[in-house]
C-alpha cells in the first residue's frame, strides 16, 4: 500500500485497530442475509453501530434504509452509498460461513453480488472518520440503502422523503465488488454501468387438440419467430459501436405436450447506455413482436409489458477524476481504469433527486495470485466467479481493507482537512 498522509493517512491510521472486528462483522453479515425489502436484521445492525459513533440516525426511510449524519463543521457535504440486500440463491462457496437462510418462502438466500462487503467497508469508513474528527471538516453522511437487486429501493427511499429528511450533499459516491484482483480499485468517467429493462410479451393463438393443429393457431410456433427475429436488433439494427444487449431469458406456453394452448409468454432483458439506444430497442421489440403475430395469424396483437427497469450510470467527468486522483495517489497502480460493465445499478437514483454530480466505481474481491493464474490460461471468464453465483465469494483481505481506505479517500478529497 502506498503510505498515505494528511487526513486520509490519520483517518485510515486506525483500521488496524479495528479490521478484526470488521472482519468478524463481514462474516456475520454473509451468514445471514436478506432479500430486498426484508433487511430488518441489517439495518437494526447498521443503524446501532452509527448511534454508538454519534451519527445523526434516520432509519426505516424507504422501509429498511437507513442514513448517517455526521456533521464536523463548515465546509462541503459527501453521501456515500451502499446497498445491502442478498439474493435468492443457494450457496455454494463452501465457505466455514456461508449462508444457510431461507427467506418465509423456503428459498435459499445469499450474498452473491457482494452487498455485505459494501456495507462492512462502508461501516468501517464510518467508524474511523468519527473516530478522527480532528483530521477533516465538513459533512460526512453514510446511507444504507435496501433493495438495490429488485432495483426499486433506491426510488422507495427518495418516495419516502430521503431529501426533506437528509440535508443535500454537494457529491454522491458508491462503489462495488467485482471479480477483479482484491487491492485494485478501478474507476470510469462517462457511462459506467448499463441501463437495464425487461419486457414481457404475451403472443395469442387459439388453442386445439395437438392431433390437430390445423384446428387451431399455435402461439408457441408464433412465439418461436419474435425469439429468432429479435437477435438481429442489436447485431443489423444498431450501429456496430454502439454497445448493447438483448437476452430472451425465458419463454413458457402450454402445460401438456397434446394440447396447443391459447397463449405463451417471452420475457426478456435489453442492456443499453443511453435513453436514444433504449427507444430504439424498445421500438424494435414492438415491431417485431406485432409483425410476426400478424404473419403467423395471431387472434389479436400481442400484449407487450415493460416492467423491471434500471437506469443508466452516467458518471461525472469533473467528480470521476477528482476521485481517481485521489486513488492515484492512494493506491498508486492498484488505482486502474474500469472497463464498461453492462451490469445495472439504481444508486443514481439519489443524486438525482438532490441534484448533484456523483462516481460509482469498482474495487476487485478475487484472489490475486488466483487470478493471475486464471488470467495466464485465458479462463478467467470460466474460473472466477462473478456476481450473482452460487460461488461468488470475495476474499476477505485486501478486499476489505481496500473497500474501506476507498471509502475514506474518496471523500476526503472533497472534506477540507481540521484547522
Amino acid at each position: 500500500m502506498v503510505t498515505a498522509t494528511g487526513g486520509a493517512g490519520r483517518v485510515l491510521s486506525g483500521l488496524d485497530d479495528i479490521r478484526p472486528d470488521l472482519e468478524s462483522l463481514y462474516r456475520d453479515l454473509h451468514a445471514h442475509p436478506e432479500l430486498g425489502h426484508q433487511e430488518t436484521r441489517t439495518s437494526a445492525l447498521v443503524a446501532e453501530r452509527l448511534n454508538s459513533w454519534g451519527y445523526q440516525v434516520h432509519d426505516r426511510i424507504g422501509g429498511n434504509g437507513v442514513v448517517g449524519v455526521l456533521d464536523n463543521g463548515g465546509g462541503r457535504h459527501v453521501l456515500f452509498r451502499a446497498d445491502m440486500d442478498a439474493l435468492p440463491i443457494k450457496e455454494e462457496t463452501g465457505l466455514p460461513y456461508a449462508s444457510t437462510v431461507t427467506d418465509g418462502d423456503g428459498r435459499p438466500v445469499m450474498h452473491a453480488c457482494g452487498h455485505d462487503t459494501h456495507v462492512a467497508a462502508l461501516l468501517g469508513a464510518a467508524q474511523l472518520m468519527a473516530k478522527a474528527k480532528d483530521a477533516w471538516k465538513g459533512t460526512y453522511t453514510v446511507l444504507f440503502q435496501p433493495a438495490e437487486e429488485p432495483g426499486d429501493g433506491a426510488d422507495a427511499m427518495v418516495e419516502d422523503g430521503l431529501t426533506d429528511q437528509v440535508p443535500r450533499p454537494d457529491v454522491c459516491l458508491a462503489q462495488h465488488v467485482l471479480p477483479y484482483p482484491a487491492g485494485q480499485v478501478l474507476t470510469r468517467s462517462g457511462s459506467a454501468l448499463s441501463a437495464a429493462d425487461n419486457y414481457r410479451i404475451t403472443v395469442h393463438g387459439r388453442s386445439a387438440h395437438g392431433s390437430a393443429p390445423n384446428m387451431g393457431i399455435d402461439p408457441v410456433v408464433m412465439a418461436s419467430m419474435p425469439v429468432v427475429r429479435l437477435q438481429t436488433v442489436v447485431s443489423r439494427e444498431l450501429g456496430p459501436l454502439i454497445p448493447a444487449v438483448l437476452t430472451v431469458g425465458s419463454i413458457h406456453a402450454g402445460s401438456n405436450p397434446n394440447n396447443i394452448p391459447d397463449s405463451a409468454e417471452i420475457q426478456l432483458n435489453v442492456r443499453a447506455y443511453d435513453d436514444d439506444t433504449r427507444n430504439q430497442i424498445r421500438d424494435a421489440i414492438e415491431r417485431i413482436a406485432t409483425a410476426e403475430c400478424s404473419a403467423s395469424g395471431a387472434s389479436k396483437p400481442p400484449d407487450i409489458e415493460h416492467f423491471g427497469s434500471f437506469p443508466p450510470t452516467v458518471n461525472d467527468s469533473d467528480t470521476t477524476r477528482k476521485v481517481a486522483a485521489a486513488f492515484d495517489d492512494f493506491f498508486g497502480d492498484r488505482a486502474r481504469p474500469l472497463p464498461l460493465q453492462t451490469a445495472s445499478e439504481d444508486f443514481s437514483q439519489i443524486p438525482k433527486a438532490f441534484g448533484v454530480p456523483f462516481t460509482f466505481w469498482g474495487f476487485g474481491g478475487v484472489d490475486p495470485d488466483r487470478y493471475a493464474s486464471a488470467a495466464r490460461r485465458g479462463t478467467v471468464a470460466t474460473d472466477i466467479p462473478a456476481n450473482h453465483s452460487a460461488a461468488f465469494a470475495p476474499v476477505i483481505q485486501p478486499t476489505l481493507d481496500t473497500a474501506v481506505q476507498a471509502a475514506v479517500v474518496a471523500p476526503l478529497a472533497y472534506l477540507g482537512a481540521a484547522r
